[in-house]
């Protein structure tokens, strides 16, 4: 079973709305049997909002319980990625969310890419 897709933060905010490119690419990947996955860093804050009762409905339904927890190790990659990528200041929570899907295995979508782009050389992968 090939590794799921992991969402940034973004990704939630946008996946839902109507007519909106990603949300046809989510979409069409489901149709195909493609599982999502999302990092608990991402997940708070798609709920820092603001979002809706449905909206966290409808993605807990999509993720199937595929909140992936910040542990030890995504915290140590984590602060590897903030050290080796310029300790570029509130880059933290990109630094959790790219060490998850780079741990897991898992590409990344994202709508800022520019700001998943430096850790690329450090094993991530984007959509």
């Amino acid at each position: 079973m090939a590794a799921p897709i992991h969402l940034d933060t973004n990704a939630l905010i946008f996946g839902l709305e109507p007519g909106h490119a990603l949300r046809v690419r989510l979409a069409r990947w489901r149709g195909a049997g493609v599982s999502l996955a999302v990092s608990g860093m991402a997940w708070a804050e798609f709920l820092c909002g603001p979002v809706t009762l449905d909206s966290v409905r409808t993605w807990d339904r999509m993720l199937d319980g595929a909140i992936v927890p910040v542990d030890r190790a995504v915290a140590e990659r984590a602060s590897a990625l903030f050290n080796r990528t310029g300790r570029r200041s509130r880059s933290l929570p990109d630094c959790i969310i790219a060490a998850t899907a780079i741990l897991h295995g898992s590409r990344l979508i994202t709508l800022n890419r520019r700001d998943f782009e430096p850790f690329l050389d450090h094993g991530l992968m984007l959509v």
